[in-house]
């Protein structure tokens, strides 16, 4: 039996162009064009699902998809720093900024930790390497960063070290108790051009 998971990244949005943290805006009309011109480009999942934000359900509905919401592919809560850039943070708490960029435990924004969406992506993850087939994933950029570091098993500290381009794709295939991964394709456009 082999697994494969697609994890496709938003489109672009505001809070992603103004490096902000995400505060539930919806993607910006140049990046629900960019996943419709998209749309077609995936190979046919027997499963769609997505993370519960605006962005996520917006990218899958532009892509032609309907997915089910799963809350155990949030993207990292933030607490207090919903809505702020990250130049704004960084001036007003710097330590804490700092703190939170090297210690994958820390959330002392009322939030959650890297290290605690790390294991909750990569308990799903393990999850769907028993179901059979193709699963299809529009998910927050820090969910394709937590099951990269979950597959490889890198260090919890690499998280931020990931870069996830919106309106990629990042493939996982398992079998026999394992995954591999394929990292970051763009999204063709119907002609063979990347989505870019």
């Amino acid at each position: 039996m082999t697994s494969r998971v697609t994890f496709v990244s938003p489109a672009m949005s505001p809070s992603l162009r103004q490096a902000r943290f995400y505060d539930g805006d919806s993607v910006d009309d140049a990046g629900a064009a960019q996943a419709r011109s998209a749309a077609g480009s995936l190979p046919s999942p027997g499963l769609v699902v997505t993370s519960p934000s605006v962005r996520c359900r917006d990218t899958a509905v532009a892509l032609g998809l309907d997915g089910v919401e799963l809350p155990e592919l949030s993207g990292l809560d933030v607490g207090r720093w919903r809505g702020r850039t990250l130049e704004e943070v960084a001036a007003a708490e710097p330590e804490a900024i700092g703190r939170w960029l090297g210690d994958p435990g820390w959330a002392a924004h009322g939030g959650e930790s890297v290290r605690d969406v790390c294991e909750r992506v990569g308990h799903w993850l393990d999850g769907a390497r028993e179901t059979d087939g193709r699963t299809l994933a529009v998910v927050e950029p820090e969910v394709v960063r937590a099951a990269v570091v979950h597959v490889l098993g890198l260090p919890m500290a690499s998280f931020w070290r990931l870069d996830v381009l919106p309106l990629t794709a990042t493939e996982f295939s398992g079998r026999a108790g394992r995954w591999n991964l394929r990292i970051g394709g763009p999204l063709a456009v119907p002609g063979g051009a990347p989505g870019r």
